[in-house]
């Protein structure tokens, strides 16, 4: 699946995703509820058999059981049923792995969903399934298990043994008594008359009916969206990583590898696509006379379940030929026609080529479909011959100029199309692993897009794309390692919570430091022989660490002080990272776990694993040889540091290890004294590192405060917009600019960052009034530009100020010169603070004609950005008062409250509005508004107020959540305001 977002969200996105997870979770109560009254004929109806599959004493699966006497059956509603687990004794359906019974070998799949072109608000579409699916038999068993959930099973055979001298024709049939299904671990239960025998092969063939999803983009989905002024609708797919159960019975694991036949029976006026090429298109005629394509596909290659893709869209394409190899791009017909896939299709060629000549291994499939969804809440899925995104991250539009977008394109489409590597051609054996499949993808990204780009300042991107991301979540009482046990696994949501930033980031920063200490040469051809022996086959960590380990058995140049595996396990076995502190008096360099708030005492913090570190590092600019800490500590008398004015060390070249630095006072003190003495003998990874790595050790209290900040006082020479924004992002936080109370280190701060500010500001300020085209290639100016524009405007500095007003007048006055997006957010903000109620309408009535919902979010945003209560108050009657529909994707009182003013404003409009503001937002949301109102409370006093404030607002249980969560909030501020006192000292001092 493409990477995770690494976007923040504003407050109201969050409840808003609460709000969503417990109607995802209603839905899914229905759902159950809806399963409950499933039904399954059995073919023919005379072979029905009494229950007793699920109330007998399981078999041992190769224990022959003897055929039982058909008896005539009782009603189908009473035969077949979801049976919970107090209904049932233990058996292989309490367990999350399915038993190793049976194999599957091919699935002839057909599917049939009823989408209508002319029956787009139809409130339930269904679609119907036939699946026969050739299995070998490795244990006799009379019982069989399948993946199946909110399935209803039409009718179950089982044909067999199956005769390979008669071209698999069958012989005889097993006798099928009863279907059932087990929830908890989501299978189908098939009790036999007979045990199937090992060594054989048979077919299972089921018929079945489920839902399309319009709601979630899980299992077969639905997007509604309008093309060329009409309303439209497409059905897509989403099976990874346990959604094809959803859509057809299956043995949904990644390791039960198989082909597929597959059909799809859909509206002439539509097209379908799956993994393969057409193989052929008739017609069908429904009971009700009316005429439906049958478009069947070219089998695939061995693949997983979790890589079966079907679409059935009305959309247009775009195509080009590469290395004989057809791509094609489908949108909606007038994002092809306006040229918004172009960028997408011209990338994807080179990019196959650039992977196949780097691992040597062709790209199997004939053709490549891309479709691009208007929806798609799991960003791009990498399904094999049929990759999908979501279109706001593979459609390139002309005023996407200004954005990152063409950077963010180029890196998702690298990492789906290296997945037909990783992934696709190579599959973990488990779950467990699945950072071999996104880590490896991830890393990926970077060589690709480096390879078309060499400009590209590629240790600076990964910094900010993928490592500051999870260092600042990562820690070592982290509650997952990236490589997991197996046994770890108890249910199916455990699986789909792997798919977060230690999956994809810190797997592709353990790929990255892997590469670094041993080097490209090796690492790709280590990677290669892992590929071609694992070809269409399934692989674990240890294999990969097996190739490895080969190809350093091969040469004598690189030199490990322990295996690979002994190497990367200690990484991927263990949460969290290490802090290595070297003092550089004595040489002696340790490592001891990151922890998030480091106390004095930590005996009760048991973190009884070290790691095995590569320490590339560099001394007076000079690159040395890479060593080893292995243990946790070790004396490098090479890494000894003079009083001399130009002696000086840095560890972790490049930022390529996974790891935060520390030095003693003595290496702090003489890297800053470089840095104002000589900032560029220091190379700007290592300045945005230094930065970066002194204020998270601060925050923590592995240094003292003081000396990131001494880092600080060279920054007038600091002309790399990327090291500012580490610097902004650290010492200017969403707390300290919201919080009126910080009135002592205010003046201060704008004094010290202002006069240091102006020569960067100036370079920025001049680009956007002059030609702000020139910004469309720097992806780093692009992600720093808010930062920069913002803190500027916060401090005070007229002419931000002055260039605010400027720009939102002249966007008031035409139109069509929009601000550059970049700062737009900052634009917004201030032109909405410094106007009046004039700005404030316009932004309402640009708002309410636009569609997109990004772009009213941030317009939602701007709109309380004002300083004026009565606009503010006006603001949130809007909000309470007018449809549903307007405002929807925004909490308008929580972003009042987010600001200095509306905070006092959203407070009283709570007291006199709190049960309309429940009803429009619901109860959870006055939950999260305390939070955001409360949110400077320092003091017992305060919380109690609050807790007066709300008593009639909230239940008993959400009165106990909010005394417990103020009284955090309460402790933490404690802690900023002794820090922020700290930061006001040192600030006096030194302004």
């Amino acid at each position: 699946m493409g990477p995770p977002s690494s976007s923040g969200f504003y407050v109201s996105r969050v409840v808003a995703l609460l709000l969503a997870g417990l109607a995802a979770g209603l839905l899914l109560a229905l759902a159950v509820l809806a399963a409950l009254y499933g039904h399954c004929e059995r073919v023919p109806p005379s072979e029905l058999h009494d229950r007793g599959g699920p109330h007998a004493a399981p078999s041992p699966p190769g224990r022959q059981e003897p055929a039982r006497t058909p008896k005539p059956g009782p009603t189908l509603e009473t035969e077949v049923a979801p049976t919970p687990r107090n209904w049932r004794p233990p058996g292989p359906w309490d367990q999350l792995r399915l038993p190793p019974w049976l194999v599957p070998l091919h699935y002839e799949l057909e599917l049939w969903p009823r989408l209508r072109p002319e029956e787009l608000s139809a409130p339930a579409l269904r679609f119907t399934g036939r699946v026969n699916i050739t299995v070998r038999c490795i244990a006799a068993t009379a019982r069989l298990l399948l993946h199946s959930l909110f399935l209803d099973c039409e009718s179950a055979e089982v044909r067999g043994p199956l005769s390979p001298d008669a071209g698999d024709a069958t012989v005889g049939r097993v006798p099928v008594d009863e279907v059932w299904f087990a929830l908890d671990m989501q299978y189908m239960v098939l009790e036999l008359g007979e045990a199937l025998q090992p060594g054989s092969r048979y077919e299972l063939q089921l018929s079945f009916s489920g839902p399309v999803y319009q709601d979630t983009r899980e299992g077969l989905f639905l997007n509604l969206y309008t093309d060329q002024g009409e309303r439209r609708a497409l059905l897509a797919s989403q099976m990874e990583p346990t959604f094809a159960r959803n859509v057809f019975p299956c043995f949904d694991e990644p390791a039960l590898k198989a082909t597929f036949n597959i059909t799809v029976i859909h509206h002439p006026s539509y097209v379908a696509l799956s993994n393969m090429p057409k193989l052929g298109q008739s017609e069908k005629e429904d009971v009700n006379g009316s005429k439906w394509t049958v478009t069947t596909f070219h089998t695939t290659p061995h693949m997983p379940t979790y890589l079966a893709a079907f679409a059935i869209c009305d959309y247009e394409h775009v195509s080009r030929t590469e290395r004989g190899k057809e791509i094609r791009i489908w949108a909606r017909k007038e994002a092809i026609a306006a040229g918004n896939a172009d960028f997408a299709l011209n990338i994807t060629g080179p990019i196959f080529s650039f992977l196949e000549d780097l691992f040597n291994i062709s790209y199997p499939l004939p053709k490549t479909d891309i479709i691009a969804l208007p929806t798609f809440d799991n960003r791009a899925m990498e399904n094999w011959g049929l990759l999908m995104f979501d279109e706001s991250l593979l459609l390139l539009q002309p005023k996407d100029k200004l954005t990152e977008k063409k950077t963010v394109i180029s890196y998702i489409v690298s990492h789906e199309i290296g997945h037909q590597w990783f992934g696709n051609l190579v599959t973990m054996n488990w779950w467990n692993n699945i950072w071999l499949n996104e880590g490896f993808a991830s890393y990926f990204e970077f060589g690709v897009i480096n390879y078309f780009n060499p400009k590209l300042p590629r240790n600076e991107i990964f910094f900010s794309n993928i490592l500051h991301g999870v260092l600042r979540e990562d820690h070592a009482l982290v509650s997952r390692a990236v490589s997991m046990k197996v046994e770890n696994f108890t249910e199916t949501n455990e699986i789909n919570e792997l798919f977060d930033l230690f999956t994809y980031n810190k797997g592709a920063s353990l790929a990255r430091m892997l590469s670094s200490f041993l080097n490209e040469k090796i690492f790709i051809s280590a990677l290669k022989s892992y590929l071609e022996t694992f070809s269409y086959s399934n692989a674990e960590q240890d294999d990969l660490w097996r190739h490895f380990q080969m190809a350093i058995d091969d040469q004598s140049k690189i030199l490990l002080p322990a295996t690979v595996k002994s190497i990367m396990d200690s990484w991927t076995h263990q949460s969290g990272f290490p802090v290595i502190t070297l003092n550089v008096s004595t040489g002696v360099m340790k490592q001891e776990p990151f922890y998030l708030g480091k106390v004095k005492n930590q005996t009760l913090l048991t973190h009884s694993d070290t790691w095995i570190v590569p320490i590339l590092w560099i001394k007076n600019g000079t690159t040395q040889s890479l060593v080893w800490l292995d243990k946790s500590s070790k004396v490098f008398p090479e890494m000894q540091v003079s009083d001399s004015d130009h002696d000086w060390v840095i560890l972790n070249l490049n930022m390529t290890g996974y790891y935060r630095v520390n030095y003693d006072k003595f290496g702090w003190k003489k890297l800053n004294q470089q840095l104002e003495k000589d900032p560029k003998a220091i190379p700007v990874i290592h300045r945005l590192q230094l930065v970066d790595d002194a204020f998270s050790l601060s925050k923590n209290s592995y240094i003292e405060i003081e000396t990131a900040l001494d880092l600080t006082k060279y920054l007038a020479e600091e002309d790399e917009i990327i090291v500012w924004h580490a610097v902004l992002v650290n010492l200017v936080t969403r707390d300290l600019v919201s919080d009126v109370n910080n009135h002592d280190i205010y003046p201060l701060l704008k004094k010290y960052l202002l006069k240091r500010l102006i020569s960067i500001w100036n370079t920025y300020s001049t680009i956007i009034r002059e030609n702000v085209a020139t910004l469309q290639d720097d992806y780093l100016a692009l992600i720093s530009l808010e930062k920069l524009f913002g803190t500027a405007c916060w401090l005070g500095l007229e002419d931000c100020l002055q260039l605010s007003r400027d720009l939102f007048r002249n966007w008031m006055n035409h139109p069509e010169n929009e601000i550059p997006y970049p700062i737009k957010n900052v634009i917004l903000c201030y032109g909405i603070a410094l106007g009046n109620d004039k700005e404030w309408d316009f932004l309402l009535n640009i708002y309410n004609n636009k569609t997109k919902e990004e772009e009213r979010i941030q317009l939602a945003y701007a709109m309380s950005c004002s300083k004026d209560p009565w606009i503010l108050n006006r603001y949130m009657e809007y909000a309470i008062t007018t449809s549903p529909l307007t405002f929807n994707e925004t909490n308008i009182i929580e972003a009042v409250a987010a600001s200095e003013v509306g905070r006092y404003v959203a407070k009283d409009f709570l007291i006199n509005n709190w049960q309309a503001v429940s009803e429009r937002y619901g109860t959870q949301s006055l939950v999260t508004l305390l939070y955001v109102i409360g949110r400077t409370i320092s003091t017992d006093l305060q919380i109690l107020e609050l807790q007066q404030f709300c008593s009639n607002m909230l239940e008993e249980h959400q009165r106990l959540t909010v005394q417990a969560k103020l009284q955090t909030i309460k402790n933490e501020n404690l802690k900023n305001k002794e820090r922020s006192a700290r930061i006001a000292a040192w600030l006096q001092k030194n302004t």
